[in-house]
């Protein structure tokens, strides 16, 4: 029996949903029909921009602030998300931090930070998540890593260390939480330029890859959709970078 999830009518968490990538996933989603859950820490006054997008695409959201590294904050979004909707479908474990330090330089602290947000988080989420993901027949939840996970970046130890841990988070999530629950990763390469970076530069071509254009949001926005909707697809990372890999 097929048990394909029809996004419309369901009702998704995106983590880090207020702006950049975490911005296109909210918004996909809702285009696709889903009412959305935007989870955001600081950024209140871009959640609220984009939480007016979403209904303007004729969809409910329910912006809620938490530091997904603190367990008492997770379990309240999580409470929040039944008291507003009832259910939960679909998990989108977007919020990071991309901090660059010196290996020599990186402090207890900084480390802690890093991985508390980029691995902390999506552990926290996905407990906290899935006896209401498991509540009317099972769901989704879609990690996003990046690049980092399977390259060794030495301005961004603990930034790798935690994608990385991301990775393998999803796959033993997969086995944890089937059949229920699917669990999936996306590690995007390039699809915006780093904040305070020129955009011509990326799209322009210096960006590493193999395709004749540059990535955008767009891009994880349809790897997104199609790993909600295909129900054979659990424990798998699907690479979203041009190519960048092979060279």
């Amino acid at each position: 029996m097929r048990t394909t999830m029809e996004i419309p009518g369901k009702v998704a968490l995106v983590t880090g949903g207020a702006h950049r990538v975490g911005r296109a996933l909210v918004l996909g989603l809702a285009r696709a029909g889903a009412d959305i859950v935007l989870c955001y820490h600081r950024s209140e006054a871009a959640a609220a921009a984009t939480a007016d997008e979403v209904r303007a695409l004729g969809r409910r959201v329910f912006a809620r602030g938490a530091d997904v590294s603190n367990e008492t904050d997770v379990r309240l979004l999580i409470e929040g998300v039944a008291a507003e909707f009832g259910r939960l479908d679909v998990v989108v474990n977007s919020a990071s931090l991309f901090e660059s330090a010196a290996f020599d330089a990186i402090t207890g602290q900084d480390w802690d930070r890093v991985l508390g947000v980029n691995l902390k988080g999506p552990f926290l989420v996905a407990r906290e998540a899935a006896p209401l993901l498991e509540k009317d027949g099972g769901g989704v939840i879609v990690n996003i890593a990046d690049l980092s996970a399977f390259q060794t970046w030495p301005s961004y130890v603990h930034h790798s260390v935690s994608k990385a841990g991301l990775v393998h988070l999803t796959r033993v999530l997969a086995r944890v939480l089937a059949p229920a629950i699917r669990v999936a990763c996306i590690a995007p390469g390039t699809v915006l330029p780093p904040p305070g970076h020129d955009d011509e530069d990326h799209a322009g071509g210096r960006e590493r890859r193999l395709t004749a254009r540059a990535g955008e949001p767009e891009d994880v926005v349809r790897a997104l959709l199609y790993l909600v909707e295909s129900d054979f697809v659990t424990g798998d990372v699907l690479r979203v970078e041009g190519g960048r890999m092979l060279l």
